[in-house]
This record gives C-alpha cells, sequence and structure tokens, in this order.
C-alpha cells in the first residue's frame, strides 16, 4: 500500500460510485439518526407526561416535547414526500434514495462540429 502516491479519479463511474458512497454512508445514517432523535424526543416528553400527572408545569413541559418530537417527525418524512415528487414530476432515473444506489447517465461532451473558435 503506498500512502504518497497521488490518486487519480478517472470518468463518470468514480463520481458515481462517490455520490453513492457519500449518501450510503453520510446521508442515509444522518437521516436515520434525525428519526432516532425525533423519536426519542418524542418518548422523554410521553414519560415526563404521564410520570409527573399531578405536576401541570411538568405536563406542560411533556407536551411541548411531545409536540416538537411530532414536528421533528412530520419535517423527516416531508422530505422524502417532497424528494419523491420531485423525482416522479422530473422523471429522474437512477437514484433509489431508500438503498442509496445512484446511477447517473455517462457523460458525453458537447460538439464543437461547426462552431467557430475565437
Amino acid at each position: 500500500m503506498d500512502l504518497f502516491s497521488t490518486k487519480i479519479v478517472y470518468g463518470a463511474q468514480s463520481l458515481n460510485q462517490f455520490i453513492a458512497n457519500v449518501d450510503r454512508e453520510i446521508i442515509n445514517p444522518l437521516i436515520l439518526f434525525l428519526f432516532a432523535l425525533a423519536l426519542v424526543y418524542f418518548l422523554y416528553g410521553l414519560f415526563e407526561f404521564i410520570a409527573n400527572g399531578a405536576n401541570d408545569e411538568k405536563k406542560t413541559t411533556g407536551k411541548s416535547h411531545m409536540l416538537w418530537g411530532v414536528v421533528g417527525l412530520t419535517i423527516m418524512m416531508g422530505v422524502w414526500f417532497i424528494l419523491g415528487v420531485i423525482m416522479s414530476t422530473f422523471n429522474i432515473e437512477g437514484i433509489k434514495p431508500e438503498t442509496g444506489d445512484v446511477e447517473l447517465p455517462e457523460y458525453v461532451a458537447p460538439s464543437t462540429n461547426g462552431l467557430r473558435q475565437n
């Protein structure tokens, strides 16, 4: 293994792999973490609401935590919904957010035939 050699990225296939790896290794775990965080926040508010039945101030705090947990879950689900609408509206193919697979079409450089070069 040569640690000091220059690494060169060739072509669109490497770009596809890079985007797929970023999606699979960073974005999807981050989304799952945010879902889990919102769920834990909601459950914490539920526990706080039930455990402090006699204290109205703590019950109100629990309600607030539950509300913001539901808002967080709704926002995260809304992101998936909006992503699905955009992908179906513009007929985007080759991207599967659920699995992190990205297959971009091969790039073809535009032809310069018939164009004047200054």
